[in-house]
Formats: structure tokens, C-alpha cells, sequence
């Protein structure tokens, strides 16, 4: 399993050598975009507004718009120094809460904890405690350059760790619009609806549901490429006309340097070959 992340996780005195794996993948099937003429596949190119030229990546720089068409470019070095500078920082559980004060619009994704080589036992400890209290921690930690603010809390036999959002990044329930302010329900339809849940309500058991529109996406396409429903494209791409100036420019040159033979001694060459 790949590694994510490598660290230590602490709380109070115990420090605990880890590394984080993700959880989970994304199972959804990608298609590409052809052109409709020829089937070759459609690239995208990074193109520059004002000059309309490509952009090498090596020729971009990352910069904050604070206003229309005003930036801050950030250097390369300040954002790697800035990263750094947190990234030496140890992952702290700096709190201990209850699973259940947290909504689960919060939580993003899921890693798995694994310990390091000298950390089997602080781990083991770790995950005893937190299932005798029936808690999970609070800590920050730094992912692909942003910090984030998760839990860590015990799944099965394995410490999780779940990056989740910071109370700014989740928006106001008073900016969605047409929300019904609260109505007389008629106790009648209340009771029927409440009838209709207990006789749905069952125990969560995940195995149970499938991705059906995946599934039927896989037999069409499984069922395409048994009949040779196929696009195939045999096009060589064309050579960039810059390209193509180049090879005549030296082409000519090359022509223009050789020395001019005569017919007795391509003769002859022909002979000896």
C-alpha cells in the first residue's frame, strides 16, 4: 500500500513513528474525449491569455489575486520553505472528543495509520486508549502543502486518520436558497411517514449497496468490445510545422554543401557496391 505521509503522531509524552495510507480510491470509470472525425484522443494545452502562446511549465508561477487582474506572486522558495517549516512539525493530538459532536459534513477523507518500525507498541497504546475512553483526537497535520485539521480514531484493528474541514470551509445553511421555514405538518401524514422508516430500518451492512451505473457502464463496454464495436486510430500525428521548417532548412544546407559528382564515378560506385 502506498505511502501517503511519513511522521510521528503524539499525544502528551507518547510519540508514535507512522505512516498514512489512503483508505480509499476512486472506482469511477474514466472515459477519454475523441475527435468525433478520427478518433485521436483531444489534449489540452496550457495557453497563455495575453501572449495566446503555450506555456511550458517550467515558464509558470503561482500567485494570490487579492483583486481583478492584481496578484501576489509567491515564489517557488517561499512556498517551499513555508512548507517545510511545517512539515518538521510533529502531528500533536491537542484534544479528545466524542465521535458524535462531530457532523459529518465536516469529515473529507480517510487514511489509514500504520506504525512505523519502532512504533508497534505506542501504537498498540494508542489504540487501547482511545478504545477504552471511547474518544477520538483532534490534530493538524500537513498534506500536499495545505494543513489540515483531522481525527484519529480506531476502525477495526487500525488507527484512521480523517482529514476534515475547518469551520470557515463549510458553508452557512442561510446562503441556500428556498429553504422552508417551519410548517404545521399534518400529525396524520407525520405518523404514515414515521410507519414507512421503521419498516425500512434495517442494520447498515455496506456490502449491500452496489454502484449499479458503473456496473451497467462495465457490461456495455464489455459487451461492445465483444461485438468489435471498437474506434481505433491509426493516424500518426503530424509533425509541428516548425518542425517541419527546421528539417528543410538543413536539409538544404546539407545539399547545398556536397560536391558535385559525375556520372563515371557514380558508376563506379555502383560497381563496387
Amino acid at each position: 500500500m502506498h505511502t501517503v505521509w511519513k511522521g510521528s503522531i503524539s499525544f502528551g509524552l507518547v510519540n508514535i513513528p507512522v505512516k498514512l495510507h489512503a483508505a480509499t480510491e476512486n472506482r469511477d470509470i474514466k472515459l477519454r474525449q475523441l475527435h468525433k472525425e478520427c478518433h485521436t484522443p483531444i489534449s489540452y494545452k496550457k495557453v497563455c491569455e495575453g501572449c495566446n502562446q503555450e506555456v511550458k511549465d517550467e515558464d509558470i508561477v503561482k500567485a494570490y489575486e487579492y483583486t481583478k487582474n492584481k496578484f501576489v506572486v509567491l515564489d517557488k522558495e517561499d512556498l517551499e520553505n513555508l512548507q517545510k517549516e511545517n512539515e518538521e512539525k510533529a502531528v500533536e493530538i491537542i484534544d479528545f472528543v466524542q465521535l458524535t459532536e462531530i457532523d459529518p459534513i465536516y469529515f473529507e477523507r480517510t487514511y489509514f495509520l500504520s506504525p512505523d518500525s519502532t512504533g508497534a507498541k505506542a501504537y498498540s497504546l494508542l489504540r487501547k486508549t482511545l478504545e477504552q475512553s471511547g474518544k477520538i483526537g483532534i490534530a493538524k497535520i500537513i498534506i500536499r502543502s495545505k494543513e489540515q485539521l483531522a481525527v484519529v480514531r480506531v476502525y477495526q484493528d487500525a488507527l484512521v486518520m480523517e482529514t476534515i474541514h475547518y469551520p470557515d470551509e463549510v458553508r452557512s445553511v442561510g446562503d441556500v436558497p428556498n429553504i422552508p421555514s417551519e410548517q404545521n405538518v399534518v400529525q396524520k401524514e407525520l405518523e404514515t411517514a414515521l410507519m414507512l422508516v421503521d419498516q425500512l430500518t434495517t442494520n447498515f451492512n455496506p456490502e449491500k449497496y452496489t454502484d449499479d451505473y458503473r456496473n451497467a457502464l462495465l457490461e456495455l463496454i464489455e459487451e461492445k468490445k465483444a461485438t468489435n464495436m471498437v474506434a481505433t486510430n491509426d493516424q500518426q500525428r503530424p509533425i509541428p510545422e516548425n518542425v517541419t521548417d527546421l528539417m528543410t532548412a538543413l536539409q538544404a544546407s546539407l545539399d547545398k554543401t556536397k560536391k558535385p559528382t559525375t556520372r563515371k564515378r557514380t558508376t563506379r560506385t555502383k560497381k563496387n557496391a
